[in-house]
């Protein structure tokens, strides 16, 4: 098959935006990744994405919400999550020190993801963290 025709599976799950919600979306990741060699570093991903959205936008207001999504590919496993907005600027990755207390987690992703993407969608932030299944040494795709 065709590099660029392949098909891919997604799977999706909304969550209100409660901190317990956070170990949700892991168990959820964990799930649908069940046997992939990605789902460690997924499930991880999604921990910290999503603890992002409920603390750092409209997800954790009192009618808050974040959405999850799992893509999985011959290539890619992808993994998105979509918070509510409600801030002036976009989610950015950002190499904190050791020892800060926040700021971390996006640079986090950026160092487990082979690609990390951010846009704006509907009023919200998109964070895409991809996992690429065949890597060339360097991070680069095949």
């Amino acid at each position: 098959m065709h590099e660029y025709t392949s098909t891919a599976r997604v799977w999706g799950l909304s969550c209100p935006g409660f901190p317990e919600e956070v170990s949700r979306a892991r168990r959820w990741t964990r799930d649908v990744l069940r046997g992939s060699p990605f789902a460690e570093d997924a499930e991880l991903i999604v921990s910290e994405l999503s603890a992002n959205a409920i603390l750092h936008t409209a997800s954790g207001l009192e009618s808050g919400s974040f959405h999850l999504a799992v893509a999985v590919s011959a290539q890619v496993v992808a993994v998105s999550v979509t918070d509510d907005g409600g801030t002036g600027t976009a989610p950015k990755a950002e190499h904190q020190d050791q020892d800060a207390e926040h700021g971390r987690g996006l640079g986090m992703v950026s160092a487990i993801a082979h690609r990390l993407v951010i846009r704006d969608s509907d009023g919200g932030h998109t964070v895409t963290a991809e996992l690429f299944t065949d890597v060339r040494r360097g991070g680069h795709p095949c």
